[in-house]
């Protein structure tokens, strides 16, 4: 007799989240971006003006590798930095034109993915789905 398999929730958990960051990826490079970058600008785009330190608070990466991030996106001509005139130590980070013009046209594809992807829930799935991930979430940072 087989034994069950006692961490299957997070094999299963893991396992769906790699497939739906692989299929957000293709999507995201056919516009010339990487996952990060486009965690980046969706800050932006959802939030507005932020320091470099809420974006990575906000998408989990250290501010080391934000700096890099944000460089190539300056780069790149999607976003710039602006100097804080109430604090010298602060620098806020905002879309430009092209930023906006990007996320404009990437945003309405994004969300039909990502309503694709979930569309076999049914409503009070999807809910208890994120009660029972929250949950969990709550555990961990106990």
């Amino acid at each position: 007799m087989e034994k069950a398999c006692s961490n299957q929730h997070f094999l299963v958990l893991m396992q769906t989240a790699k497939a739906i960051q692989e299929r957000i990826k293709q999507e995201i490079t056919s516009f010339n971006l990487t996952i990060t970058e486009f965690s980046v600008l969706e800050v932006l785009y959802h939030k507005g003006k932020q320091t470099i330190q809420q974006i990575g608070t906000s998408i989990l990466i250290s501010s080391g590798s934000m700096t890099y991030v944000i460089d190539k996106l300056e780069q790149k001509g999607l976003l710039m930095r602006n100097d804080c005139p109430n604090d010298r130590r602060v620098i806020h980070i905002t879309l430009t034109d092209d930023g906006k013009s990007l996320m404009n046209k990437i945003m309405p594809k994004h969300k039909e993915l990502i309503d694709l992807i979930f569309s076999s829930l049914q409503q009070d799935e999807a809910q208890a789905m994120v009660k029972a991930l929250k949950k969990v979430s709550k555990k961990v940072e106990a």
